[in-house]
């Protein structure tokens, strides 16, 4: 798995690439998502994740719990079906903020 942070003012887009199946992807995007301390809102880009399931779902529940607890908005943005499927299938999406296209510009602006 690739990932690459942007920030725009207090935005940091945490751009998410390839597959986030195994422990050593999860601890990746946990220590990189922890690591904006300092922003107001994550946004994490799923756009280019062509899996997630077991370990990952859970550490999408850490770090919102994570980024609740520090003041910070984490925000999912753009999941494939097949990963909106993996967090249907275990209820997350309920737990987990997913913006659409237009909350993004808007947090952008």
């Amino acid at each position: 798995m690739n990932l690459t942070v942007e920030r725009i003012g207090n935005v940091a887009i945490v751009h998410c690439e390839g597959r986030i199946v195994r422990s050593d992807a999860a601890l990746l995007l946990r220590d990189v998502v922890r690591a904006q301390h300092d922003a107001r809102i994550v946004l994490l880009d799923l756009s280019n994740v062509e899996a997630l399931e077991g370990g990952g779902l859970g550490m999408l529940l850490f770090l919102d719990a994570w980024t609740s607890a520090h003041g910070i908005q984490f925000k999912i943005f753009d999941p494939p079906d097949s990963v909106r499927r993996s967090l249907d299938r275990t209820r997350t999406a309920a737990d987990l903020e997913i913006a659409g296209a237009g909350e993004v510009l808007s947090l952008l602006g």
